[in-house]
């Protein structure tokens, strides 16, 4: 058996409110709460798990997708298309532009409890 993650607490404000963001930014269904979390599936291994239960004091965490080229147009689009600024790299984050690394494309932007999220094309 190979070790798989299955799913990760992410700390929010609000729960649902982030999960219905983060689901609307990168195509996917958010279908409600599973016990005290509002969760969005990823794929079919994994889930996250929205939780703001210590809402006073989030720690930020960083994400990163590994995304085809059609995904990342889709989601470029609506990130966009929400006016949230984004970057080239983490110490980057405001930059408006993306980056071209490994020969792919990659972009570094904020959710709505400051976690940064990452989109790249190339592993």
């Amino acid at each position: 058996m190979s070790i798989t993650l299955n799913h990760t607490i992410v700390p929010a404000r609000d729960k649902e409110a982030s999960a219905k963001h983060f689901a609307h930014l990168m195509g996917l269904k958010y279908e409600g709460q599973m016990g005290p979390f509002a969760q969005v599936r990823i794929n079919d291994t994994l889930t996250f798990d929205f939780d703001d239960r210590d809402r006073d004091h989030i720690a930020r965490h960083h994400y990163a997708f590994h995304v085809s080229d059609e995904e990342f147009d889709a989601i470029f689009e609506r990130i966009k298309a929400a006016g949230i600024k984004y970057g080239s790299a983490p110490w980057s984050l405001e930059d408006g532009q993306i980056n071209h690394w490994r020969g792919g494309r990659g972009v570094y932007f904020r959710d709505l409890d400051g976690h940064i999220l990452e989109l790249l094309t190339r592993a």
